[in-house]
C-alpha cells in the first residue's frame, strides 16, 4: 500500500531533520576537535538520534564530516554573497571575500575552527567557497579584468591564502587581522594581472554594509 502524501512528508521532514541533527553535531565535534577520536556513537548522543539512524544516512564518519564541511562552507559562503550582493566587478568581489573572511571570524567562530581544522581538500571541494571563486577568476578572466594564465593555480593560491588567514585568527589573535586581508587581497589582485594602484585601491575600498 503506498504511503499518502501527508505521511511521506511527514517522513521525509523527519529524516531531514535527523540528518541535519548529525550534521550540526559533527560541526560542533568539528569545531571543538577536528573529529579526531569522535565515536559513532558519541555523535548520534549529540545529535539526540538512534545510533541505527545514523547509517540511514551516511556510511560512516568521513562522510558525515565531509557533509559538515559542506554544510559550514556554504553558510559561510551565503553570508559573503549577501554582503557583496550587487557587486558586480569580479576582482572586487575576490578582494572583497578575501577581506570579508577576516571580519567574519567572529561572528561565525565555529565555521572558522571548521575550516582552519579541515583538510584543504574538504575546503576545495564541492559547494560553498570553491565554485564561487572558480566563477569570479573565470568571469575576470573572460572579461579581461584578470591575466592569470592558468585559473587551477589562482584557485590554489585563493584557498592558501584564506587557510593563512584562519591560521592567523586562530594563532595570533592579537594581529590585526582586518589589515591583514587587505594586504593579501591587494597580493592576490596583483597576482592575477591587476596594476599595483587598481589592486591597492580594490583592496581598501569600503566593504558594503551589512544587510
Amino acid at each position: 500500500m503506498l504511503m499518502s502524501a501527508p505521511r511521506r512528508n511527514r517522513f521525509e521532514r523527519r529524516r531531514a531533520e535527523t540528518r541535519q541533527a548529525l550534521v550540526r553535531a559533527a560541526r560542533q565535534i568539528l569545531a571543538e576537535s577536528g573529529g579526531v577520536g569522535a565515536s559513532i556513537h558519541a555523535i548520534a548522543e549529540r545529535a539526540d538520534v538512534g545510533l541505527g539512524s545514523f547509517y540511514n544516512h551516511f556510511t560512516g564518519k568521513p562522510d558525515l564530516f565531509d557533509a559538515a564541511v559542506a554544510d559550514a562552507l556554504e553558510e559561510y559562503a551565503q553570508a559573503v554573497d549577501e554582503r557583496l550582493h550587487g557587486v558586480d566587478d569580479p576582482a572586487e568581489r575576490l578582494a572583497g571575500g578575501v577581506r570579508l573572511s577576516a571580519r567574519m571570524a567572529e561572528s561565525y567562530p565555529e565555521i572558522m575552527q571548521i575550516l582552519f581544522r579541515s583538510e584543504l581538500g574538504r575546503i576545495c571541494a564541492g559547494d560553498g567557497l570553491a565554485p564561487r571563486a572558480k566563477r569570479d577568476v573565470e568571469e575576470g578572466m573572460n572579461a579581461g579584468r584578470f591575466t592569470v594564465v592558468d585559473p587551477v593555480i589562482a584557485l590554489t593560491v585563493l584557498n592558501g591564502s584564506l587557510l593563512a588567514l584562519l591560521e592567523l585568527w586562530c594563532n595570533q589573535p592579537e594581529a590585526d587581522s582586518d589589515r591583514a586581508a587587505g594586504t593579501m587581497a591587494e597580493m592576490i589582485l596583483r597576482m592575477l594581472g591587476l596594476s599595483p594602484d587598481e589592486a591597492r585601491d580594490l583592496a581598501r575600498r569600503p566593504l558594503p554594509a551589512a544587510a
